[in-house]
């Protein structure tokens, strides 16, 4: 063969290689900017739900939190001043749990939505979050609640389960 032909054949092979390189090169870039913006782990809240059991107002505050920087900590007495889990349907279904849409809110433009059901006694149960705004835009968790009184407070709720925050998709 000669050299022009030579030419000719490696020209289409050296593209392709080009183009996979870059492919690759490329995919692998959009991984780690992708992965390097998601957050994941374990979730432990405690929450008191005096309010609601005693008053009858349809939230909880949130009183310790394992995402201090997303999630901050309030007090009973002043629920504006911490998070709080607010129930959109605090009373029973048909079946005798409470089954409800919830509102994890930490502030104007900062919440996240969900839904939570509680066994029949009340004790324990499912939480789901789906997504949020603000400071919690991405969030997504599955946790069970328990029910974790003390000494002093029999209003006390826990919730353990695994949390996400996702890489935003671009507008």
């Amino acid at each position: 063969m000669r050299r022009r032909d030579l030419t000719r054949l490696a020209a289409p092979a050296l593209l392709v290689a080009t183009v996979t390189t870059l492919v690759v090169s490329m995919s692998g870039r959009v991984h780690s900017v992708a992965a390097s913006n998601a957050q994941n782990g374990r979730l432990h809240i405690l929450k008191d739900c005096s309010a609601f059991a005693t008053k009858n107002l349809p939230y909880c505050t949130i009183t310790s939190s394992s995402l201090l920087t997303h999630i901050p900590t309030g007090v009973v007495e002043n629920p504006s001043a911490g998070s709080l889990i607010i129930y959109d349907q605090p009373g029973n279904n048909w079946a005798g749990m409470l089954d409800s849409n919830v509102v994890l809110y930490i502030g104007v433009g900062n919440w996240a939505t969900g839904r939570c059901t509680l066994n029949p006694d009340g004790n324990s149960g499912l939480c789901t979050f789906s997504d949020g705004v603000g400071q919690l835009a991405g969030f997504t968790a599955r946790v069970d609640v328990t029910y974790a009184p003390t000494a002093s407070n029999p209003y006390l709720f826990a919730w353990d389960g695994t949390y996400s925050f996702s890489a935003l998709p671009r507008k």
